[in-house]
């Protein structure tokens, strides 16, 4: 009993607790304001209507993914003053901040910064034309260069990965920049924490962004402060505000640690213990870790300072922490980003080029799968086309309604010959493509709405490199501990079926 007390008065005085009754307070003060107008005059609640009418319009009009925006125009229609508001604070891009008007103007600063050796790209499309296409979109499209004089590792674990972070951080001589999602108190952060202290006080510049609500249960209110204290500097990103509107619906997502512009970190891992499965909370985590080395650790660390400027502004030259030490490459890398404040979806079209011109197979992970028309049809298409299509899902969730939502496409996906298997001992936080024993990209992006359309993200895409094969042989060791879903066990009862389509239409805020 004490101990359900005490878990009970942990929850109602957590910030996240907070921060949903203020939310709640708010809508209904809303709600009750339109309700008052609407009594007192007829021809507002008139207006409002045709107001709703005429968003919902615009919302068609501007959609680039209506699967993404039916769960607007459902509520608009079904509930045309409360909709109508909750849209206009919550789903509209009418409003700004000046972290993100800062960030977009270092973007187009940066971007000069990320040259593509026209050599390096020429050799890799000669080696095999086919996916030349591929490597123009990512260097000439979304502005990311591919690079030769580049190595990279991965680690199939976080309990793999992260001993070598901890190794390649005390070897760091000049700077450290950190940036992730979610950094949590334990074993992990505070392993590096204490290198990051001796690090400052041998002279090396140490800089942390965390995102604020990826941290919001696992770090105080204002942590960054306690760095600071350390001569750690920080930055919470996107501080939450107690005010509902579209700017606290981007968050931070990014896994990525660069150290002396020589090394870089990224994968799926955050710095908290459940990560490298010290902590149990959903069975066995299953995670990676990548290592990169060289030239493309270059473009990583421009993604770091492009966030940390647009806050910071401390860096009017980049490239003094630019490392030329290049190194025997096996292939090609390009790490890539992207950002929910352009047109651009990086990660989704990444993701549909792979698909699209898969000739043999391609091995998928994700901890998610809430995918819209565009993602679906890629997927069916290439089983139609003969491509062995594998999805490793979890078998443990940590998102109950996440995971029906997930389930809820299975039995069409199975009809069309793709392979589903379940992770048996626990939880996937891995986000990886892999295709042909010849392109994989490993990095933060879930297939779900969340990661390819409002987080920032990041991934490191692998042309011939050696650590495909550890790649590779990563999906068939999980394949070996997952079950293969049938088509029976994929049929549910028809309420579960509606209560799953329902969950569709609210799939684009989850």
């Amino acid at each position: 009993m004490k101990k359900l007390l005490k878990r009970l008065i942990k929850i109602v005085t957590s910030r996240m607790f907070i921060m949903f009754l203020i939310v709640l307070v708010e809508f209904i003060w809303l709600w009750s304001l339109f309700a008052r107008f609407r009594a007192q005059a007829a021809w507002i609640d008139t207006v409002i209507r045709v107001l709703s009418m005429i968003v919902i319009l615009v919302i068609l009009k501007r959609s680039k993914h209506l699967s993404s925006d039916i769960m607007w125009i459902l509520l608009i229609a079904v509930l045309p003053i409360p909709g109508t508001v909750f849209y206009l604070v919550a789903g509209a891009d009418i409003l700004s901040s000046r972290t993100y008007h800062a960030i977009n103007t270092e973007i187009l600063a940066a971007r000069p910064l990320y040259k593509q050796d026209p050599e390096v790209l020429e050799k890799a499309g000669s080696l095999d034309p086919a996916l030349a296409g591929q490597f123009h979109y990512l260097s000439a499209e979304a502005g990311f260069p591919l690079y030769g004089g580049t190595d990279a590792d991965y680690f199939p674990l976080g309990d793999l990965g992260f001993p070598q972070i901890l190794e390649e951080l005390s070897k760091a001589r000049t700077f450290i920049f950190l940036e992730y999602f979610i950094v949590g108190s334990g074993y992990v952060w505070d392993s590096i924490v204490a290198i990051l202290e001796e690090k400052v006080k041998q002279g090396v510049e140490v800089r942390v962004i965390y995102d604020d609500m990826g941290s919001m249960n696992t770090l105080p209110l204002n942590y960054a402060k306690t760095l600071e204290a350390k001569g750690i500097k920080a930055i919470a990103f996107n501080r939450i505000s107690p005010f509902v509107n579209v700017v606290m619906n981007h968050r931070d997502h990014r896994k990525i640690l660069v150290i002396d512009g020589h090394t870089a970190f990224s994968g799926g891992i955050n710095l908290a213990d459940e990560y490298v499965n010290r902590k149990r909370r959903f069975g066995h985590w299953k995670d990676n870790v990548i290592k990169i080395r060289g030239d493309a650790v270059w473009s990583m660390t421009v993604m770091f300072l492009t966030i940390w400027n647009a806050v910071r502004h401390e860096d009017p030259d980049y490239t003094v922490f630019r490392n030329t030490r290049t190194v025997k490459n096996s292939g090609f890398i390009a790490p890539y980003y992207d950002t929910p404040l352009d047109d651009e979806n990086v990660g989704e079209h990444v993701y549909l080029n792979i698909l699209g011109q898969a000739r043999e197979y391609v091995y998928i992970m994700t901890p998610y799968l809430i995918i819209d028309t565009e993602m679906l049809s890629a997927l069916t298409l290439a089983a139609k086309r003969g491509v062995k299509v594998k999805l490793v899902l979890p078998g443990i969730p940590d998102k109950r309604i996440a995971n029906e939502t997930t389930k809820s496409f299975y039995t069409e996906l199975i009809d069309e010959g793709i392979e589903i298997y379940e992770y048996t001992p626990g939880f996937v936080h891995s986000k990886i493509f892999l295709c042909d024993d010849t392109v994989a990209t490993v990095g933060t992006i879930n297939l779900d709405f969340r990661s390819l359309y409002l987080n920032f993200e990041n991934g490191v895409y692998l042309y011939r490199c050696d650590a495909l094969k550890d790649i590779r042989n990563d999906f068939e060791t999980t394949f070996k501990a997952c079950k293969k879903i049938s088509r029976d066990e994929a049929e549910v009862g028809y309420l579960r079926e509606l209560f799953r389509a329902a969950l569709r239409v609210i799939a684009p805020e989850m």
